[in-house]
């Protein structure tokens, strides 16, 4: 879990918060409002949404809040490694914000989950089936 993930807010520059994407290599990011509380996210999806309609219409730019995704689905921060792993196979997520007292405390991500169930079953030992060693 990233515990201080980057947030935006709705009034955040688009072009702005997509260079911060792009820049930190990560897909999605939780946009809050002025007290923190959760009010969407906003994924590499939203923008591509943003730049058709910037195509088609000859805009440019825009706001978070313009783009982001307001049908936002947590999780708790003491929510169990199956829990998670339930939830990212039912919804098909890459992210989800991660949840303590209504703030947003930090992201978790299928590879998060992946690592911690490496870390829960050790590391393989060479001839171990589907060994590479």
């Amino acid at each position: 879990m990233v515990s201080k993930p980057v947030v935006f807010t709705r009034d955040t520059e688009l072009l702005d918060a997509v260079r911060i994407l792009v820049d930190r290599r990560i897909s999605g990011a939780p946009v809050v409002d002025e007290r923190g509380n959760l009010v969407g996210v906003l994924t590499e999806r939203d923008f591509l949404r943003a730049a058709l309609v910037a195509g088609y219409h000859g805009e440019s730019g825009g706001r978070v809040g313009d783009y982001m995704s307001s049908d936002v689905h947590a999780v708790n921060a003491e929510d169990s490694l199956l829990d998670l792993a339930t939830k990212f196979v039912e919804t098909g997520y890459r992210r989800f914000p991660v949840m303590e007292d209504n703030r947003v405390v930090g992201l978790v991500t299928r590879q998060d989950v992946l690592r911690a169930v490496i870390d829960t079953f050790g590391p393989r030992r060479p001839g171990d089936r589907g060994s590479v060693a």
